[in-house]
């Protein structure tokens, strides 16, 4: 993998992480001589004119004019402001949260508008390419910049902060941090775009196992192939919807002319499926630009700008861009959950699928698979909770300074959330829809794509129809939706 500060990518980013074994990590020369030039600019520019966070104090001391004769007033500047603001508190990051960060980090960094030191920038490379991992808590952002969490990175790179024994990695060796450094290093949102990244690439996984389940069902229900037909989401091109409706033709294996459904009309969790799961395709995809972008921005403040040869003081800390998003694709994930609970209900009524009411199978009474409904809308309000938008919130800190949040952190572990509630929703439909199928004994063409799903469905899920638990049968679903290669047909 070769990082040069410009053509990472949110997905990559994702897969790196998610994928055992060493990584082969260069970094580009060019990137890092741009980042040696960049540290030079930084210091030459301290002595001719007042820089934030390197020649005065931040957040509301930035009238305080800082004095730092020598190598070691530079360096104990630097020192006490990570201290200072290596107050994480709370849980622990997740193990792939903090791997996540340091490559975006990382990356960000190889933009050289930073300023920092290249022994700086080549410990942070060197960390992940021996995969070592620092110890990093949740709580200390809110949106204007990681500081708390990128703070206890920086510490970690300088020696004083702790790394994770489980890796089973050494660290590298501790770095100098200079007055130049310390802000600079924290002056980044890369642990909310980490989660972010990875919350967004589950939700990749996940409405593409929508589609899939849904074709399950679809075929359990009976469904009408009208409304997936080709001309009429031409009609209204709205990009996710088309692509949607497409998928669900691919799946289905619709080419030609498909029989008629048992229904004139289909209930909506069928027939409105394309109309409401792709918003939450645009909105994802809309998100994924996003998160590319600020993976490759130059966002500290202050920006050094090698080719004015200055420095700039501006604002680009402020997130507002990733919260809206994560916040518009949770509202969009929440509507196509509650088309599966829907569908869920349809699976256990006798007039949509003429089988046995909550698809029982023994003595008058039986119940079937009627707790799925239930353990389905308890995940489906879950869900909701965390679909709230967190850019609603505000906050003023540093002595009024700093008077509005995006609040983008929040809204990136909301998402990581709702991508794991829907995965539950989606679950408890499948067990029906494999279930409802067994029961008809549904014959499927093996050159349809979904013939392959309902294979694996039923390789993992217990085939046993009498009232017992179905808590594994939900974990194995839940599994199966979660898997790319399941939802990735």
């Amino acid at each position: 993998m070769r990082l040069d500060g410009t053509s990472l990518s949110a997905r990559r980013v994702a897969s790196v992480v998610r994928t055992a074994g060493p990584l082969d990590l260069q970094t580009d020369h060019a990137a890092l001589a741009r980042v040696e030039r960049a540290a030079r600019l930084g210091s030459e520019l301290s002595t001719r004119r007042t820089v934030y966070g390197r020649t005065t104090g931040v957040g509301g001391n930035r009238d305080e004019v800082v004095h730092r004769e020598g190598t070691a007033g530079r360096t104990s500047h630097g020192l006490r402001l990570l201290r200072s603001h290596s107050g994480g508190a709370g849980e622990r990051l997740a193990p792939e949260i903090v791997d996540a960060a340091l490559l975006v980090r990382l990356n960000q960094l190889l933009t050289a508008h930073s300023g920092v030191s290249p022994d700086l920038v080549l410990a942070l490379a060197e960390a992940v390419r021996r995969g070592a991992r620092p110890v990093v808590h949740r709580l200390g952002a809110i949106g204007t910049g990681d500081l708390a969490p990128l703070a206890q990175i920086a510490l970690a790179l300088a020696g004083e902060g702790a790394w994770d024994p489980a890796t089973g990695a050494d660290p590298p060796d501790p770095v100098t941090i200079d007055a130049g450094d310390a802000l600079a290093f924290v002056s980044s949102n890369a642990v909310t775009i980490a989660e972010a990244a990875l919350a967004a690439a589950t939700l990749d996984v996940v409405l593409a196992s929508s589609e899939v389940v849904t074709a399950l069902s679809y075929r359990a229900l009976g469904g009408s192939p009208e409304a997936y037909a080709e001309p009429v989401h031409r009609a209204r091109p709205h990009p996710g919807q088309v692509r949607c409706a497409a998928r669900m033709r691919h799946l289905l294996g619709m080419e030609g002319t498909p029989p008629p459904g048992r229904r004139l009309q289909d209930p909506f969790g069928l027939r409105a499926f394309p109309q409401v799961n792709g918003p939450a395709l645009d909105a994802l995809e809309a998100v994924h630009r996003v998160l590319d972008i600020e993976i490759n921005a130059g966002a500290e403040n202050p920006m050094i700008v090698l080719s004015v040869d200055d420095a700039y003081h501006h604002a680009h800390f402020h997130t507002a861009y990733v919260a809206s998003g994560l916040d518009h694709t949770r509202a969009c994930v929440h509507g196509v959950a509650e088309l599966s609970v829907a569908r869920l209900g349809d699976l256990v009524e006798p007039e949509q699928t003429g089988l046995r009411a909550f698809l029982a199978d023994g003595p008058p009474g039986s119940s079937g698979v009627m707790i799925l409904e239930y353990i389905g809308h308890d995940a489906l309000a879950a869900l909701r909770q965390a679909a709230l938008p967190a850019t609603l919130g505000n906050a003023v800190v540093s002595r009024g300074l700093e008077d509005h949040a995006s609040f983008s952190t929040q809204s990136a572990r909301a998402t990581t959330d709702v991508a794991v509630a829907y995965a539950h929703v989606l679950a408890c439909e499948l067990v029906a829809a494999v279930r409802a199928l067994r029961q008809a004994a549904a014959e499927i063409d093996p050159a349809v794509p979904i013939a392959d799903a309902l294979s694996r469905a039923c390789d993992v899920l217990d085939p046993r129809t009498d009232d017992r638990p179905l808590a594994e049968d939900v974990a194995a679903a839940t599994s199966l939706v979660l898997d790319p290669t399941w939802s990735h047909l």
